[in-house]
């Protein structure tokens, strides 16, 4: 049997798609729990709005992503960051602002907020 080859680096829209969320340069990833079992989609999604715009407008160096359930099941909208590992429960669209501002641009987690921190060696 022949070698298969890696889709990511024959693809042109894998690449492309590396390339538009621009990996090379991030810093953190941020992972956002929308519900539905630890809090209602509609705030979960109207946090996400509020990461993703506030991302993009302070120009901050991280990756993001939308998931449905990162297992706490109650207590969310759950926000995590990587690689500190410092996870924020009951994340609304006004605690998000000032996560991103705080933690993601100024590199100063708000330490009221966290439930906790395990980063991953």
């Amino acid at each position: 049997m022949g070698k298969i080859p890696d889709p990511a680096s024959t693809d042109p829209a894998i690449t492309a798609a590396f390339a538009k969320m621009k990996l090379g340069g991030a810093g953190r990833h941020v992972f956002l729990c929308v519900g539905p079992d630890c809090c209602a989609t509609a705030g979960g999604l109207a946090t996400w709005e509020v990461l993703k715009a506030r991302l993009g407008g302070l120009g901050v160096p991280a990756l993001r992503t939308k998931a449905a359930c990162l297992r706490v099941c109650t207590g969310g909208p759950w926000l995590v960051v990587y690689p500190e590992g410092i996870w924020y429960g009951g994340v609304t669209p006004e605690r998000c602002e000032r996560i991103v501002r705080e933690h993601l641009a100024e590199g100063r987690p708000v330490a009221e907020w966290i439930a906790v921190e395990h980063p991953l060696d």
